[in-house]
């Protein structure tokens, strides 16, 4: 999928493996990229968003979609300065997966308030209980939060991000063709889904 109008946004949003303070777009720069490509990047998000059951959803990462949203914030807080911009970017590049990992930010949506901080409380652990299931291979569990702990002995938090690290051969059988399932084992939340080929297929053309 080709996400820019023109040579000129292809310029501004390179795809160029590090994000870094000198490859992001000026505030200025991105306002205007924003207004003719946000439909497409929505697109690619969509594209990697799966919902497990009805109140887990998983947005699988790329290297755009961190792009994108650090260009968000950087837009929404009106941060030009480059201290605060690589404080963006330190807050959100560990997530670009690295071509031998899927990442994924799950989120976990209860739109009222009660029955949230119920299930809340009811999923602790539900982040190191989320799978990858790749046709002929043993699951492959989530590495949750590696950045700091998202859950006390109360409640389980409503984000949290997750790493599938695969081994070579999980990979080749991924490039293969091999059916893939996303689940969950948790004793409160069990649910599985079957990713469409569309997606997997997008997925799997950045591992290396």
């Amino acid at each position: 999928m080709d996400f820019y109008e023109s040579d000129m946004d292809r310029q501004l949003m390179q795809i160029t493996g590090r994000i870094a303070v000198e490859n992001l777009m000026s505030l200025e720069a991105y306002s205007k990229f924003r207004k003719t490509n946000k439909a497409s990047i929505m697109a690619h998000r969509k594209m990697r968003s799966v919902h497990l059951g009805e109140h887990m959803t998983l947005q699988f990462e790329s290297e755009l979609t961190i792009r994108y949203q650090i260009q968000e914030m950087l837009r929404i807080e009106k941060v030009f300065e480059e201290a605060g911009i690589q404080n963006e970017i330190d807050a959100y590049s560990n997530l670009v997966p690295s071509g031998t990992n899927w990442k994924a930010t799950l989120l976990l949506e209860y739109p009222d308030e009660n029955e949230r901080r119920r299930e809340l409380a009811r999923l602790i652990g539900v982040e190191d209980r989320v799978f990858i299931e790749v046709e002929g291979h043993t699951r492959i569990y989530a590495l949750a939060d590696e950045d700091l702990e998202r859950e006390n002995n109360q409640k389980t938090s409503a984000v949290h991000f997750l790493r599938f690290e695969f081994s070579p051969a999980v990979i080749n059988a991924l490039k293969a063709g091999a059916t893939v399932k996303l689940g969950c084992d948790h004793t409160h939340y069990p649910s599985h889904i079957t990713i469409s080929e569309e997606t997997v297929a997008q997925l799997v053309s950045e591992l290396n």
